[in-house]
């Protein structure tokens, strides 16, 4: 389920770049807006009708991106379970090379005053 939203998310997010890249700069930020200095309309659709399309498509778009990023959201907080800190068991202490449930081992008795060492 969640791939299959996440899958639409990135064509949303495609989709809504490029109708972003179509649209026609309003205020000129860049300069590369154009003008329709021709005078000829090649279109199906006036530009006026034209931009109306396209400021609607965006907003679809865009609302469609934004109920999909709440969904995606909520699917992976739902998937892990939060945990504290303080809620987790110590760590095991580092075992030696003796088995601690076997029996410790006898003393050793003096069999004596042990021998000179030269």
């Amino acid at each position: 389920m969640q791939t299959v939203i996440l899958v639409i998310h990135l064509l949303l997010a495609i989709g809504l770049i490029a109708v972003i890249l179509v649209q026609r700069s309003e205020g000129g930020g860049l300069g590369i807006g154009g003008g329709n200095s021709g005078g000829g309309n090649f279109g199906v659709m006036s530009s006026r009708s034209a931009a109306n399309l396209l400021t609607r498509t965006t907003a679809i778009l865009a609302a469609a991106f934004m109920i999909t990023s709440l969904a995606l959201a909520l699917l992976s907080n739902h998937r892990a379970a939060p945990t504290s800190i303080l809620d987790q068991a110590p760590a095991p202490a580092a075992t030696s090379d003796v088995d601690k449930t076997a029996p410790s081992p006898a003393p050793q008795q003096d069999s004596g005053p042990a021998a000179p060492t030269r």
